[in-house]
């Protein structure tokens, strides 16, 4: 394994480069007489010579260097897909628009049944065969293949899965160790600081790009729910998603999950921190566990801060209490202000997210609020956060406690901003079975559920509910909002499936 030069050096040597300006090797060479004897090299000042050539060798090197250590462990990720293709009702380039390619790729573009593609990237952690790669990348998958560098192939088996943060597990039985890549610290980023990204864009095996670290704790991006994520201007492309983000010295520092259609040099990656608590979970019980309140939340503005006697970005608004949830049996009510948790300040929606997702179901926390301009402090026991398993097995053909065929997820505020909504105001379909009764409905994905028999919907659990007491084979008017050119909201029915 060659040596690898510390990046503290590299950025040394960039800032001697620019002080130097045009090295003497760039330059043309002095003229010479004909019959005259050859110039001789000019001696060193007496504080000494930076040999700008040596420097840049040692860039070279240190970027070649990461890429000899890593590829052989970067894997290429392709799948048969066991969705139809899509219907003539489908209208993504709104959310094209909105996304980018990512966001399309992962909700929106339906290939022929049974037609393999190179979906992306992966990137082996463990010689026994685990792979970390994007959980869009493996979504509704039928069979799995993993490439190597060496050309081998594997069949691959699907550990665990997290739509909230966008990661999935494989695992792939391979008679002797495999190679694999080294976790770094995703805690010590800077920005500034140089990084290699490697993957399959396009379909071109194991591309090598170099950029740097442009922003850390991304939020806001409306990929994911749960977003902290690496900002870089490292070249990633579709076909990236699930390769690693590595520092200097080889180690993993995030897996490369999303870009910016509309700008270059803009990419995000998922910290390697946050990856490997998830990919944990996923591989010792095959989901994640999170911690829940119960409750709907909003940012505080400039606007309602005054409202509720608190500054603008202390803290977040309590907009809606779920009956008989953790925060509600905790005394939480809507109006208040979460400016604190265990001990933790509170800025902002994401930072909340993140933080009770990471208490234990069972754990109790302090939390401090205002409410009615006064700071009171309750105790919380935070519950389990509800899984979206039974509405994905309905999706994938699988029948499900509802049997309507679709999948949804919570409306994030921004998302909801973008489409014009007010603030969680009901459910994004992510999917519908073709075929199903969602799909004969006319549900498209992109449509946001409002309400169910005249009721609104919020959240899943509401969702589910409402659909529950729908009796087999009797059906359900529903209201959406469908977004796109000439955007609307309209009633359809929905039949549930069975004999009455």
């Amino acid at each position: 394994m060659r040596p690898l030069i510390p990046p503290m050096t590299i950025a040394l040597a960039i800032l001697l480069l620019a002080a130097l300006g045009t090295p003497a090797w760039a330059q043309s060479p002095p003229a010479r007489p004909a019959d005259g004897p050859e110039p001789r090299a000019a001696a060193p000042s007496s504080g000494g010579t930076i040999d700008a050539r040596a420097v840049l060798q040692a860039m070279e090197e240190a970027f070649s260097a990461v890429a000899d250590r890593v590829t052989p462990a970067v894997v290429n990720v392709s799948t048969v897909s066991r969705r139809g293709v899509s219907g003539p009702g489908d209208d993504p380039q709104r959310f094209r628009e909105f996304f980018g390619d990512e966001f399309y790729e992962r909700y929106f573009r339906r290939r022929p049944r049974e037609e393999p593609r190179a979906s992306g990237s992966g990137v082996i952690v463990d010689p026994a065969g685990y792979i970390l790669t994007n959980n869009h990348v493996i979504e509704n998958a039928q069979d799995i293949t993993v490439r190597l560098s060496d050309s081998r192939k594997f069949m691959a088996t699907l550990v665990g899965r997290d739509p909230k943060t966008d990661l999935a597990v494989l695992k792939v039985e391979a008679p002797a160790p495999l190679p694999t890549a080294e976790l770094g610290d995703s805690e010590r980023l800077r920005v500034g600081q140089w990084v290699v990204a490697i993957g399959n864009p396009f379909g071109l095996d194991r591309t090598v790009t170099v950029g740097v670290v442009s922003a850390t704790a991304r939020t806001r991006v409306g990929v994911t729910t749960y977003e902290n994520f690496i900002q870089t201007d490292a070249s990633i492309n579709p076909g990236n998603s699930g390769g690693p983000l590595l520092n200097l010295d080889g180690r993993v520092i995030g897996i490369n999950t999303a870009i910016v259609a509309a700008g270059q040099g803009i990419g995000f990656s998922i910290p390697i921190n946050e990856a490997r608590a998830v990919m944990g979970q996923l591989i010792a019980r095959g989901k994640v566990v999170r911690g829940w309140l119960g409750i709907v939340i909003q940012d505080v503005t400039d606007e309602l801060a005054s409202s509720f006697g608190v500054r603008e970005s202390e803290g977040v608004l309590v907009a809606d209490v779920m009956k008989g949830g953790p925060g509600d049996a905790g005394g939480l009510r809507p109006g208040d202000v979460i400016v604190d948790l265990g001990g933790a300040r509170i800025r902002e929606v994401p930072d909340l997210q993140r933080r009770v997702a990471n208490v234990a179901p069972g754990q109790k926390v302090s939390v401090g609020v205002v409410r009615d301009r006064a700071l009171q402090r309750l105790e919380v026991r935070v519950g389990e956060m509800p899984t979206d398993e039974a509405t994905a097995a309905e999706a994938e053909g699988e029948s499900g406690p509802e049997g309507f065929g679709l999948q949804i997820e919570a409306l994030a505020p921004d998302t909801a901003e973008r489409l014009g909504l007010s603030f969680s105001q009901g459910l994004l379909v992510t999917d519908v079975a073709t075929g199903g009764p969602a799909d004969r409905a006319g549900l498209r994905r992109g449509d946001v559920i409002l309400e169910v028999d005249r009721k609104p919907v919020h959240d899943a659990p509401a969702l589910q509910k409402a659909l529950g007491e729908v009796p087999a084979g009797q059906s359900v008017v529903i209201w959406v909002h469908r977004p796109g050119a000439g955007a609307h909201n309209q009633y359809l029915v929905l039949q549930r499936e069975g004999r009455p």
